[in-house]
């Protein structure tokens, strides 16, 4: 076990050296933000406004408008934005984003798991960086929960995820 976290960390270090010296915006690799405490919806929707290219989204619960507005307007700059619900966000709620995202054109699509819930928490931005961690995109991870959201620049790390995150959508229906 030992082994394979050193090897995984070495990889890691390999795979982001390059990165960080293309990136003015972070002095590290990553960047790690806490709730209560740290402004980690504004992280997130400041990552958001920096996207160029594409933006892949899955998410368990998605209530947080400033979020959802990033997303929106990522949409409008030309950024393929597109977006993997859980199933509970079909259940009538009036907070959901989903359904505003939707509205202004961007992809919605409902994760399709046989048993259970799609629990993923995950950004991915321009097949560079990940955005994961414990961080429900709500507006209650951020103002009451204890949770957090780490941002990755790992290109490595972001095709994996990308990965994941298609085959999800190939097992996910549309929102409508």
């Amino acid at each position: 076990m030992i082994i394979r976290q050193a090897l995984l960390m070495l990889l890691w270090s390999l795979a982001t050296t390059p990165v960080i010296a293309a990136t003015p915006f972070y002095p590290a690799p990553g960047v790690a933000c806490f709730t209560p405490g740290d402004d980690c919806a504004g992280m997130i929707a400041s990552d958001i406004d920096r996207a160029q290219s594409q933006i892949l989204v899955q998410a368990y619960s998605f209530t947080n408008r400033r979020i959802g507005d990033a997303l929106v307007q990522a949409k409008r700059r030309g950024v393929d934005v597109q977006v993997i619900v859980d199933r509970s966000e079909l259940a009538g709620r009036g907070d959901t984003q989903a359904a505003f995202l939707a509205a202004n054109g961007i992809e919605v699509t409902v994760d399709g798991p046989p048993d259970g819930i799609a629990h993923n928490k995950v950004i991915v931005i321009d097949q560079r960086e990940v955005i994961t961690g414990s961080f429900n995109f709500t507006e209650a991870a951020q103002r009451r929960n204890a949770e957090n959201a780490l941002l990755i620049m790992s290109p490595m790390l972001s095709a994996i995820y990308a990965e994941n995150w298609r085959r999800r959508r190939a097992v996910s229906v549309d929102l409508r």
